[in-house]
């Protein structure tokens, strides 16, 4: 077997070893490394939902934050709902239910494709925001590291990145302890809490540098836009729905159950931390996040306890970006199987990851972290247009679902995810509304741009297909191929390539431009020796230009045979270090590029090794 090359090694060495194809049942999920895969981003919202809430509120003073309670109650309502109509979905489609391949089987080709152009920009925004917050988490904790969140957001994408290039399992493996850290932590701090509030033990906490009141009046619509800000914590829901073929048997089964986890968990933590700060008096700051503030209350002023719940937040923050490298790449290659996306997005790596959608991924979310300084509250009002949209499509295509399969309890299937679409409907009317000043007529404009794109996309993929078809087409008879060597000289190179062209047609000619006289004439009683038989052509050109003489004389050729070939042998030195290049002209290069979309002229190089 041939040595690997230093890339190649560095490759196994980030990446891993190549698994085999046979081994990818191997790679699958477990309800405990699915919750830490599909469910981090869920579960990491609650830990910044509360306080993008309370940063509305208090833009009409402290009084207003006691509103944070019921409205995070409505939230949570909201979310059962929506977990439950998603657990019908996971059921209905047990080899992956996402909102494109719901859309696409019951509400036609426009909603289909609507869906998954929203799914695919909230899966960027997802990575962008989770890491964002994380970084947050951590410059509460150390505040002189503030000045470098952009350098911090950008490492944690390219880990994340590694972690998945190296495949499900193993991703699955490293995520999983951080997620369930998080998980222990909040839900300690959650009951040490409520256990000090039941003891009379509560100090209101002192907020550094707090978001100021600008003295607005408490209007609906101010209300309307804390519930939209509170909405995301229910990003991520959709996720295991999409990813149920990534489970092991029973996929449906195990991802059902794998849901309805992380529905208890989310919702018990967000109402846990927004009904806790609202006790302990906590105010949204500039410097300092909520969970921060509320951990400090809770446990004392920066102990142990403190550290350990900033650690898990800023862990799962920054992993619940998994989510989305979970679903993007999986989500992209169905899209490139039919023909919406380039089909390189349906290719499988070494690690039977899909390589491309997962780089192509961290690349757009790193562009919008340094476009957005890494700032959580400036991404926030972009991030939700496309998760509800991709709800209501997804529950409003269940509905048509189960009134087309009909059976026993349709009915009742229908109306579970009726009123799935009815209260995800009605939210994304509300985020749009209150969130369109804010930046998310971005969104708005990105989504049908995306779907025009696809189209773009789908009719090149149909007319190459059209016109690359078998149907109808008869072969013709075989037509005459005359085969040019271009030679600047006489060595072994030519004579090798010389030789290959005689294999190809009886028509052989050598080509030699003619920019000096005396070599020439020495080049012609050379050739009578070692061109075998071969003609030479010898091409004038008064102005020295090796190209123009050439390419004329195979135009001059194809126009004598149209319905022939012209095919052009190219000897080419390949030397034995990369950097040799430098000491040779790029000759062949320029006529490839050249003759690259002329019709039946055909391009081929007889390369000669250089050896050390």
């Amino acid at each position: 077997m041939p040595e690997e090359g230093l890339l190649s090694q560095f490759k196994r060495f980030v990446v891993g070893k190549p698994i085999p194809a046979h081994l990818a049942h191997h790679e699958r999920l477990s309800r405990v490394t699915g919750l830490a895969v599909l469910s981090s981003d869920a579960l990491s919202s609650v830990a910044y939902a509360t306080e993008e809430i309370l940063r509305v509120l208090i833009l009409t003073g402290a009084a207003a934050l006691t509103l944070s309670a019921p409205i995070a109650i409505v939230i949570a309502t909201i979310l059962a709902i929506v977990v439950f109509s998603y657990r019908q979905t996971i059921h209905a489609y047990p080899t992956g239910g996402g909102a494109y391949i719901v859309a696409k089987d019951n509400l036609g080709e426009l909603p289909a494709l609507i869906a998954a152009a929203s799914l695919l920009i909230d899966y960027i925004l997802t990575v962008a925001v989770s890491i964002a917050a994380g970084v947050a988490a951590i410059t509460s904790a150390f505040p002189q590291w503030h000045v470098n969140r952009v350098e911090l957001t950008l490492g944690f994408v390219v880990v994340l990145m590694v972690g998945n290039l190296r495949g499900i399992r193993e991703s699955g493996n490293i995520f999983a302890i951080p997620t369930y850290f998080f998980i222990v932590t909040t839900l300690g701090l959650i009951g040490v809490g409520i256990w000090r509030v039941v003891s009379g033990d509560v100090q209101p906490v002192v907020t550094p540098d707090p978001v100021r009141s600008e003295g607005a009046s408490l209007t609906m619509f101010l209300v309307l836009r804390a519930f939209a800000n509170g909405c995301t914590a229910m990003t991520g829901v959709e996720a295991v729905s999409n990813g149920v073929p990534a489970f092991r048997p029973p996929e449906a089964k195990n991802a059902a159950a794998t849901m309805l986890m992380m529905a208890v968990l989310s919702i018990a933590m967000f109402l846990g931390i927004t009904l806790l700060s609202q006790t302990y008096h906590i105010l949204p700051s500039e410097r300092e996040t909520v969970v921060s503030q509320l951990a400090r209350g809770v446990f004392g002023d920066r102990g142990a306890a403190y550290y350990a719940v900033q650690a898990a937040t800023m862990l799962i923050l920054v992993l619940a970006a998994n989510t989305a490298y979970a679903d993007f790449p999986r989500l992209a290659s169905i899209l490139a199987r039919d023909r919406y996306v380039p089909r390189q997005f349906m290719n499988q790596g070494d690690r039977l990851a899909f390589s491309n959608g997962i780089v192509g991924l961290s690349a757009f979310a790193g562009v919008l972290l340094v476009a957005f300084g890494g700032d959580t509250h400036s991404l926030i009002p972009l991030y939700m247009i496309g998760v509800f949209v991709s709800f209501t499509l997804s529950q409003a295509g269940m509905v048509l679902h189960w009134r087309r399969e009909g059976g026993a309890g349709w009915r009742t299937s229908a109306a579970i995810n009726g009123a799935g679409a009815l209260v995800t409907g009605v939210v994304l009317i509300v985020v749009a509304i209150t969130k369109a000043a804010e930046g998310a007529w971005i969104i708005l404009l990105l989504i049908p741009l995306n779907v025009m794109l696809f189209r773009v996309t789908r009719r090149h993929y149909d007319i190459v297909a059209s016109q690359l078809t078998l149907r109808g087409w008869q072969r013709r008879a075989r037509r005459h191929n005359t085969v040019l060597v271009p030679i600047s000289g006489i060595q072994r190179a030519v004579v090798g390539a010389v030789d290959y062209a005689r294999t190809l047609s009886s028509d052989v000619r050598a080509i030699y431009v003619n920019l000096d006289t005396s070599a020439t004439e020495h080049l012609k009683r050379e050739w009578e020796q070692w061109g075998d038989g071969v003609p030479l052509v010898v091409l004038q050109s008064p102005y020295r230009s090796l190209m123009e003489p050439l390419l004329d004389y195979i135009e001059r050729v194809s126009a004598e045979q149209p319905e022939g070939y012209v095919t052009i042998v190219l000897p080419e030195f390949v030397p034995a270090r990369w950097w040799h290049h430098l000491f040779h002209n790029q000759r062949a290069l320029l006529i490839k590029g050249a003759l690259l979309f002329k019709p039946n002229t055909v391009v081929t190089s007889v390369p000669f090794h250089l050896r050390q």
